[in-house]
């Protein structure tokens, strides 16, 4: 791999569950990447704002709420305002698998139920990163 992966984990609106969130955030740094906690109750375009001063790679999204179809459209739509629309977008929670296929249509590449296995999640992101680094210098 060139670099080490940045990744932000971030917990949109109201929702003050963040116990899977700080799982997979910690995680994410014992597979070596680097990783920043937004917190909670964060504003999409405070999401978006944070993933351009970080220079991210990933922003994964938390959300146990139910208002994943409002607020995780409204951070895709931030990070494209901020030129951010290369960034893999990722998320998990309780989000029914209808919801999921919507959401993956329209550029979540992948969301991940409870119980996902946090080894998962990483081995994913790092294989989604290294295609994505191995097409990007294959066509320098």
């Amino acid at each position: 791999m060139q670099r080490k992966i940045r990744v932000l984990i971030g917990k949109p609106g109201l929702d003050g569950h963040d116990r899977g969130a700080k799982t997979v955030a910690s995680a994410l740094r014992d597979f070596g990447m680097e990783v920043i906690y937004t917190g909670l109750h964060q504003t999409p375009e405070a999401i978006a704002e944070v993933a351009a001063q970080e220079d991210v790679d990933v922003v994964g999204l938390s959300i146990l709420s139910g208002a994943h179809m409002a607020l995780f459209p409204r951070v895709r739509a931030a990070l494209e305002k901020r030129g951010l629309g290369n960034v893999l977008l990722t998320g998990g929670g309780i989000i029914p698998q209808d919801d999921m296929k919507t959401l993956e249509a329209s550029g979540y590449t992948k969301l991940f139920g409870p119980g996902t296995p946090t080894e998962e999640i990483a081995k994913w992101i790092t294989a989604q990163m290294e295609a994505r680094w191995q097409k990007e210098g294959a066509a320098q």
